[in-house]
């Protein structure tokens, strides 16, 4: 009865320190980073719309991405298109430079031409490294001149660990990247829509049935969810993929690099987006009509500036955190003329447990102007004249 006793008793300790004790010494990270069995030596996932880093190993190793570089092109192209700088419908001309490509290509031959649209999906589906030039020529006139456009938004969007010799990733000395900066130019290619319609293409042609493409991304055919984007494989840079796929409303982007063969690549990447997709999910806030109430204007011509939030959408939480996300509200009691239209007065932010999941800016939704006599007399004369 003792020995019962004294079991009984070591699992009520247990318990207690289990639920009760080490919770209060140790808080829960919301977004806790995990051990994963990933064989490839650098990974990461993260959220899309967020940007939010999900997992990651060695995320900034600067390593060679073979055909990834092609996201970076096909954001460029997709830029173009939506400038009007270039159509779907026109052709391009195949130059010597373009047709001497070698790896994976189309076998474009001097003076060949295609559409844009054609070579888009040449580049997506099959990787073509001769298309890949043959666009980036069409656009900027040269390989080299499109090359430094491609490490100038490199630079815009922060990717400090990247540096373009090619526009298509073919080996090359100092040619370079990181899975941080590859998971950057991903998320910002899918904000075009129309790249998914060609990342989802399974198998197509061209010159009228003539050249077969098979698409690269093998977890088209295995992954539920999967979008895209893009695979790469030489022997610097080993086996590597960005894959995006969604969920619901929930997007995610897994870049891995250097594994050692295409059967580790897809894995790796299956199990990212398992990890994702297995742990998280995304919450419409909800706010109270009354929630954000017109702030108080010192010495302006209106006494009072209506409010708004400057972007608002889902958050990314963890799943089963639903009930425990709370929202307060910071904002001015009261700002002085003049106020400018978008101008920030308060936040609106979103927390589990202590970690802030979401922040909403709240801002000025219209200009108010500093009081003055003239204005004050016309404003005050036009009221009478209303009555």
């Amino acid at each position: 009865m003792f020995f019962s006793f004294k079991t009984r008793f070591l699992k009520f300790v247990v318990a207690f320190l289990t639920v009760i004790l080490i919770p209060f010494l140790f808080p829960i990270d919301v977004f806790a980073k995990v051990e994963m069995n990933i064989a490839a030596p650098s990974a990461i996932l993260v959220e899309a719309t967020s940007g939010k880093v999900l997992y990651e190993k060695n995320p900034k190793e600067i390593r060679s991405c073979a055909s990834i570089t092609k996201v970076m092109t096909l954001l460029l192209v997709m830029e173009a298109l939506d400038s009007g700088k270039i159509s779907l419908a026109e052709n391009v001309t195949a130059s010597e430079h373009a047709s001497s490509m070698g790896g994976s290509d189309i076998w474009l031959e001097v003076g060949e031409s295609m559409t844009v649209h054609e070579l888009i999906k040449a580049v997506v589906v099959a990787s073509a490294n001769d298309a890949a030039v043959a666009l980036a020529e069409h656009i900027s006139g040269s390989e080299d001149i499109f090359v430094s456009q491609m490490n100038k938004r490199a630079s815009e969007l922060s990717m400090s660990d990247t540096v373009f010799k090619n526009c298509n990733g073919l080996d090359e000395e100092g040619h370079v990247t990181s899975a941080y900066d590859i998971a950057i130019m991903s998320r910002e290619l899918i904000k075009h829509k129309l790249i998914f319609d060609y990342s989802s293409i399974w198998i197509d042609y061209l010159r009228d049935g003539k050249t077969q493409l098979v698409n690269t991304n093998k977890l088209l055919k295995t992954y539920r969810g999967i979008t895209g984007l893009k695979t790469g494989t030489t022997s610097g840079a080993g086996c590597c993929i960005s894959a995006t796929a969604q969920r619901d409303k929930l997007s995610l982007i897994a870049v891995v690099l250097g594994d050692k063969t295409a059967k580790e690549r897809f894995s790796d990447a299956s199990m990212l987006l398992d990890y994702g997709f297995a742990n998280y999910t995304m919450l419409t806030p909800v706010v109270e009509d009354n929630l954000l109430t017109p702030v108080k204007v010192c010495n302006g011509m209106n006494p009072f500036v209506n409010v708004k939030f400057e972007k608002f959408g889902d958050v990314l939480i963890p799943k089963g955190q639903e009930k425990n996300v709370t929202n307060s509200i910071e904002i001015a009691d009261e700002v002085r003329a003049p106020v400018e239209t978008g101008q920030v007065l308060g936040k609106l932010i979103y927390k589990v447990e202590d970690e802030v999941l979401v922040e909403y800016k709240i801002v000025a939704d219209e200009p108010v102007d500093e009081i003055n006599f003239e204005l004050a007399i016309k404003k005050f004369l036009k009221s009478i004249l209303a009555i």
